[in-house]
């Protein structure tokens, strides 16, 4: 048993013990995000969990892979105690989520990561974005984000070698051609969307739209803006729901970037703004300005256009995630920036003082919510730290308009972020150290495997 020192934990597990015997739970999944954004961890009745206020889980569980596997034994014995030894988790009482599709009353807890002397694990993904949030603290800033989540619907198939299929709605039927914004698209799914809605709710995501995607059988669902902890939080548990939501209609949700050839990618699009904790007021607008916007905004612009490319692997961080950036498709392959253009990396809406913000666009629905977060942050930190300034406005349609240092495959982008000193600084070296190891095995994995298209094309022709 490990028992969890100090009055702060004692008044977390006080509260988080009043929640439980509120909601009658009788298990708790303790769990972890790992940096593929995998939930991990261990299923405890609610007496144990209670008594050991929390549990332990082997650190090597965060360096793992999305095949199973793990980092590359020298980067995970120079990151991890070589004996292998566990990690305290301590549950955050900001984190407990009830999980309506089971039976018996289930809680999910999301819990910090520190080693057996207190000391906050480097690599793990929370506590990088919690590393991000406090630099904007010590400045007398609070950013806030608000994250869009697209995904696919599909038919349930567990034959790999076959391209996912569109499932039928309520009438019987499936989509035919793409339906963008499609109200009457959007009721075929009715029974499922009321479940998710009504699943979110219970656990107090803040879900707000849902709309109809480009794709067949693709929807976006967006978020109230809000604290970015808390929201990598509802993003982390959202994909867990929507999951459940669908395989209990006898179908299939996806965040992949790219699932179905042909078909749009899906992503996670986050706005952000910064506020000034003294004042309330958002820096980045300034109503003196003839722009309406202020200086500090250039700035993290100027950031996100420089470091963007430096941090790619934690907004695309599988193969599959490049996929998505063609040109003349509505993903952007750039890093312009351009007042309600959809066609630039980074859009600007057109919004009064208190919502200036910027969206950046390139991230992946199959990123870690943390981590891309925490990357976003970070790159407009350092702007504004740097006095980074931005390129001028893009005022035309940009689709076709490639970055000349957007890295569109995952070979560069491991080496950009590699070689960046500048992230190395700011996210520390431990973490892009472990994060690119996670990386580079799953790459390395990806290329031991044959694919159906070699098969199709180079069997016989070559």
């Amino acid at each position: 048993m490990n028992s969890l020192s100090g009055s702060s934990t004692s008044d977390t597990m006080n509260q988080i013990v009043k929640w439980l015997e509120e909601n009658k739970v009788k298990q708790v999944q303790c769990l972890i995000g790992d940096h593929t954004g995998v939930a991990r961890g261990k299923v405890l009745p609610v007496e144990k969990f209670i008594s050991e206020q929390g549990c332990r889980l082997g650190e090597t569980i965060l360096l793992q892979s999305i095949v199973g596997g793990y980092a590359a034994d020298g980067v995970l014995w120079s990151l991890s105690d070589p004996r292998d030894v566990d990690m305290i988790l301590k549950p955050d009482a900001n984190a407990c989520y009830l999980l309506p599709w089971h039976d018996e009353k289930t809680a999910m807890i999301i819990h910090d990561c520190y080693t057996p002397q207190g000391e906050k694990v480097t690599f793990s993904p929370r506590n990088l974005l919690r590393k991000v949030i406090q630099l904007y603290a010590e400045q007398g800033w609070q950013a806030v984000v608000a994250p869009e989540m697209e995904l696919y619907l599909a038919k349930t198939s567990t034959d790999e070698n076959q391209e996912l299929q569109a499932p039928a709605g309520k009438s019987g039927r499936v989509e035919a051609g793409r339906q963008s914004f499609g109200i009457d698209a959007i009721s075929e799914f009715d029974p499922l969307m009321k479940d998710i809605y009504a699943w979110a709710n219970a656990q107090g995501l803040g879900l707000d739209v849902v709309v109809h995607e480009e794709g067949r059988g693709q929807f976006e669902f967006n978020f109230d803006h809000g604290d970015p902890l808390m929201l990598a939080d509802q993003v982390f548990t959202f994909k867990r729901t929507v999951k459940a939501a669908a395989e209990k209609h006898g179908i299939t949700a996806t965040f992949m970037a790219k699932p179905i050839c042909g078909q749009p990618g899906s992503a996670m699009h986050i706005h952000q703004s910064i506020v000034d904790t003294s004042t309330g007021n958002n820096i980045f607008a300034d109503e003196h300005s003839e722009s309406g916007f202020s200086e500090q905004f250039s700035h993290y612009l100027g950031g996100l256009q420089r470091f963007i490319p430096q941090v790619m692997p934690m907004f695309a961080p599988n193969v599959n995630s490049y996929r998505r950036f063609l040109t003349g498709e509505s993903v952007p392959v750039n890093l312009h920036w351009g007042i309600e253009n959809r066609t630039v990396g980074l859009r600007v809406p057109d919004a009064p003082s208190a919502a200036k913000r910027v969206e950046n666009r390139i991230a992946g629905a199959d990123a870690n919510p943390y981590l891309a977060i925490a990357a976003t942050l970070i790159c407009g930190y350092i702007g504004m730290m740097e006095g980074l300034e931005p390129s001028a406005e893009t005022t035309s349609r940009a689709n076709g308009k490639l970055s000349d240092n957007l890295p569109l495959n995952i070979d560069l982008a491991i080496e950009l972020m590699s070689g960046s000193e500048t992230i190395k600084k700011y996210l520390g070296e431990e973490f892009v150290r472990g994060f690119i190891g996670t990386r580079q095995a799953d790459y390395d994995h990806y290329k031991s495997e044959i694919s159906a298209w070699e098969r199709r094309f180079l069997l016989t022709n070559v």
